[in-house]
């Protein structure tokens, strides 16, 4: 399960993280984290529990920033521990990333071990920390370019949000595993693994990012391109029948809606 929630352009970004995660916490009620950027910095904070036992008024006023990005977590590789926690923060040639990942990597282990026998080192033992090495690897590389990179290396499911001192990225994997999608708040944008997020911070739905789709969002606005072109779409029915809120709209369509017709066609 695992829910991700991005924004940037928002000197508020990290109350309306908070309210994003609370609207996503159905996802996962393990563990919860956020980190924020003013641009300079990012500064993070996570903890196991509640995304309201994790964050007070105290956290989250020292999270300054005009960006941000936050998780509540279900674990699916890696233990139930706060070393596992997302977002996972780390120092780069491309300076400091953080990203928070909703799915499940097929080759993990054939990945971790490669990464071993070139040297890396592991602080925790989710799958989502393999992406972050990869990306890292592709230091000659822009930010953009070595996330591609990094994705062309994995098998399996994968919604991510990367952020860092300048840019917010959202991408799917190539057949669509996990959701992901894009809302806006004036000149705000949004990404969240669902659209319930973006209603309770004032936010509407754009649309959904397309499986294989990376968008890069800065001071520019959004920009987009396709980096994987999957040999068909393969989105988790138990998004519909069991992980996502009736009132979030995928792919056009309330999950409450498509219930309802599942019904039908049983």
């Amino acid at each position: 399960m695992c829910g991700v929630f991005g924004v940037f352009g928002d000197e508020a970004a990290a109350e309306l993280t908070y309210l994003g995660l609370y609207a996503l916490q159905h996802r996962g009620q393990e563990s919860a984290g956020m980190a924020v950027t003013d641009g300079r910095r990012i500064r993070i904070h996570k903890g196991m529990g509640l995304v309201s036992r994790v964050f007070g008024e105290g956290e989250l006023g020292s999270l300054k920033g005009h960006a941000a990005i936050g998780h509540v977590r279900y674990s699916t590789t890696g233990a139930a521990h706060v070393a596992n926690a997302q977002p996972l923060l780390s120092l780069s040639a491309h300076g400091q990333i953080a990203l928070a990942h909703n799915g499940n990597l097929t080759n993990t282990h054939l990945l971790r071990a490669e990464l071993f026998g070139t040297g890396s080192v592991f602080q925790t033992t989710t799958d989502s920390e393999v992406i972050l090495h990869l990306i890292a690897r592709a230091a000659s590389r822009s930010l953009e370019e070595a996330v591609v990179e990094a994705t062309a290396k994995l098998s399996g499911a994968y919604a991510l949000v990367v952020m860092t001192n300048e840019k917010l990225i959202g991408l799917r994997d190539p057949l669509g595993i996990r959701p992901l999608a894009i809302g806006r708040r004036g000149k705000t944008w949004l990404l969240a693994s669902e659209s319930c997020a973006f209603d309770v911070v004032g936010g509407e739905l754009v649309r959904d990012v397309m499986p294989g789709e990376m968008v890069v969002i800065d001071r520019d606005g959004l920009r987009s391109c396709r980096f994987a072109a999957g040999s068909r779409e393969a989105f988790c029915v138990f998004e519909y029948i069991y992980f996502a809120r009736s009132d979030s709209v995928i792919d056009g369509r309330t999950v409450h809606e498509v219930r309802k017709q599942i019904g039908r066609e049983l």
